[in-house]
């Protein structure tokens, strides 16, 4: 009888796997529903809501963003740039609905009138990784001086010139001891590029954010970087201060916020802010 007790369980552990599967995917689904008809129900009328913020807001925004154009009328507008051009571009006066910055940069702009703030909210973290053009070896990265001989050995390296990671991948290179080391072989885009840069062979090893690696089909992620130096960039969502449509843009962030959002960031290779 033991016997075949234990014979069964491997099978009825599947099953309740399954099932618990099947569960998650129902209450997710159920939460949609609830969450839309909540949000349908606040929209008087269908507007354009535009969007600044980076590629994983628009990686985010493109998977979910139309379950809530369907049950608004209001359509999604998002415009990409690397964060700090978007505040600099917030600071200038350019119209916007929504913008989804780094959390130091949303502070700032809060303290500077441009954002309204209770309605401040992280919505997700990312962490940085390294990247090679797919297909080629993977580089060791797995500790701290695996990492810092890994960077050494390679031929060039590219990081973002402004990104929100930047301020990070410059206090570790700091700290190991390798900024005027990589100096002369470190490319810096002003623009989301890094793992195109890779990708195209143009660079040798990518560092930047992982979700921006896993939109990139030409591009392998390595990892991310080692426990002890890893940094998570906040991307930080609020309602511009002077939008007329500060009712549609803050029904926009509590969608993003519900399990709906927090299951796309899922699959992003993000976690909830």
């Amino acid at each position: 009888m033991q016997r075949r007790l234990a014979a069964l369980l491997p099978d009825v552990r599947r099953r309740n796997t399954k099932v618990g599967s099947l569960v998650m995917k129902r209450f997710i689904a159920v939460c949609a529903v609830f969450a839309l008809a909540a949000v349908a129900a606040t929209s008087a009328s269908a507007t354009e809501l535009k969007i600044f913020g980076s590629r994983v807001t628009k990686m985010l925004v493109d998977d979910i963003g139309p379950q809530f154009e369907k049950a608004t009328g209001n359509k999604l507008v998002v415009v990409t740039d690397v964060t700090a051009n978007m505040k600099r571009r917030i600071e200038t006066g350019e119209a916007f609905d929504l913008a989804v910055l780094v959390n130091f940069q949303t502070d700032e702009m809060i303290k500077a009138g441009k954002l309204v703030a209770d309605t401040r909210t992280d919505l997700m973290k990312a962490g940085l990784g390294v990247a090679v053009k797919r297909g080629a070896p993977l580089p060791d990265i797995a500790t701290v001086e695996a990492f810092k001989r890994t960077l050494l050995a390679a031929k060039s390296i590219a990081y973002l010139k402004e990104g929100g990671s930047t301020r990070h991948v410059n206090l570790v290179l700091v700290q190991l001891g390798l900024t005027e080391a990589l100096a002369a072989k470190t490319v810096k885009p002003d623009t989301e590029k890094v793992s195109e840069l890779v990708a195209s062979g143009d660079v040798e090893l990518g560092i930047i954010v992982i979700p921006n690696i896993l939109s990139v089909a030409g591009a392998q992620l390595v990892g991310p970087f080692p426990d002890d130096i890893q940094g998570y960039t906040v991307f930080t969502a609020e309602v511009s201060a002077n939008t007329p449509n500060q009712q549609a843009a803050r029904d926009l962030i509590a969608f993003l916020k519900s399990p709906v959002g927090a299951q796309s960031i899922k699959t992003k290779g993000m976690v909830g802010g």
